[in-house]
């Protein structure tokens, strides 16, 4: 009796078959159908049978029926279980199924040398040499603007990361352990550097972690797509777990994407240990979804929370993000560069130490509040005195001692020790 045994494909099996088809795949050869693809009609019902040894996953099948003619899209095996009979057994079960579907004529069309091909010939299948293919792909994006629209997402304004006033020590970190590395992927492949494929960003709220997100896409020139937990869980009657899973499957479809979800401790966070907590599915569902977009090319996830600590361990450990960065408050140097940028044509008469001493717990949103207020009271004063003179410097003070600051001693000294307890760069 062989300790493997078939049975059907089921949705929580995605992480091991894509490892199970990479491991099938050459260097540099592209499958006739792509993994997207073939897994899209594994959830739409067609045929899919995997073989398992315990829990797990050594090989699978899968294909697909039109009419009387059915298409194997896909036979992989785990590379030391092969010349075990586990392919021919695959293909048999498979076309047992597609004969109850009504197919009497099934085809396969793989690479040269794909793995497959000795199973299907010890099964019988022809080999035929008269037969030329031809395929014509869509243009460049074309299949991916009704996916990315479908998604929420979009293309971001160049100019982002420019526009990031401040913020040096922060721009320094993310821009050489996670921009360059993708920006030249095969000069960092030369010194052996991988370039990132998910990343952590961390620290209290208003620091600008969403900025730094839109402004890596920007950069990089990918669509930026933010995924909403609260948003997924109301789009579907089958739950938040099942819903994060499909919006990943659409995401393998596009061809790059940056991956934002904010204040990811909402479906991420430390589990109870109790079996009946609603969010364990969530959070495993999650840790289970990550590797398999790790596999994938021109792919960056970017998660961003305001309480580190709040996480899963198993959600910070290494292997699944490369990088857990601290985004914190603005310093005195950033502080001055974020108000000279909203002070504009008044700059030169503002006294810019007064402001950047009396705004220290302030986060960028709260100097673009503060910022704005003071430019309005010189507004009104204009409207309703018409005293023609600009914001002043005790406009902007006003507006600072009108303006409560997002942060806190205590958040500040919670953010030190998080540093310390987390951070990986």
């Amino acid at each position: 009796m062989p300790v493997w045994h078939l049975r059907d494909y089921h949705d929580d099996d995605l992480d091991q078959a894509i490892q199970v088809w990479d491991q099938s795949r050459q260097a540099g050869q592209d499958p006739v159908f792509p993994v997207s693809e073939v897994i899209a009609a594994a959830k739409a019902g067609q045929p899919a049978v995997v073989a398992v040894v315990g829990d797990e996953l050594v090989g699978m099948a899968m294909a697909q029926a039109y009419g009387k003619r059915g298409w194997i899209l896909l036979v992989a095996l785990a590379s030391r279980w092969r010349e075990r009979g586990i392919g021919s057994a695959l293909l048999t079960e498979l076309e047992r199924r597609l004969h109850a579907l009504g197919v009497r004529h099934v085809s396969a069309l793989l690479p040269a040398g794909a793995a497959g091909a000795q199973a299907l010939e010890n099964s019988g299948y022809r080999f035929r040499d008269d037969l030329t293919y031809y395929e014509k792909a869509e243009p460049p994006g074309a299949a991916n603007a009704d996916v990315l629209a479908a998604l929420g997402g979009r293309f971001l304004p160049e100019g982002l990361w420019d526009a990031m006033a401040g913020m040096n020590r922060e721009k320094q970190v993310v821009e050489r352990r996670v921009v360059l590395p993708l920006k030249e992927p095969e000069l960092a492949d030369r010194y052996g550097v991988v370039p990132p494929k998910a990343v952590i960003l961390f620290g209290p709220p208003g620091t600008g972690k969403t900025s730094f997100a839109k402004a890596v896409a920007s950069r990089l020139s990918w669509p930026f797509v933010e995924l909403f937990p609260s948003r997924l869980a109301a789009d579907t009657s089958e739950g938040l777990a099942a819903a994060l899973r499909e919006a990943f499957a659409e995401l393998s479809e596009l061809d790059s994407v940056l991956l934002f979800i904010d204040e990811v401790e909402e479906i991420a966070g430390a589990r109870s240990g109790k079996a009946v907590d609603p969010g364990h599915g969530v959070t495993n569902e999650l840790l289970k979804l990550i590797p398999v977009f790790r596999e994938q090319d021109a792919r960056l996830l970017v998660c961003s929370t305001n309480s580190v600590r709040s996480l899963d361990a198993a959600f910070l450990r290494p292997g699944r993000f490369d990088y857990v960065i601290p985004i914190g408050p603005p310093d005195p140097t950033a502080r001055s560069a974020i108000w000279t940028r909203y002070l504009t044509a008044t700059a030169d008469s503002i006294d810019l130490a007064r402001l950047v001493a009396a705004s220290e717990l302030f986060t960028p949103a709260d100097i673009e509040f503060a910022a704005r207020k003071g430019a309005q009271a010189a507004f009104e004063r204009e409207v309703t005195h018409r005293q023609g003179r600009p914001a002043t410097t005790e406009d902007y003070m006003t507006a600072i001692a009108d303006t409560r600051p997002t942060l806190t001693p205590r958040l500040i000294e919670e953010f030190t020790q998080d540093i310390q307890t987390y951070s990986r760069l």
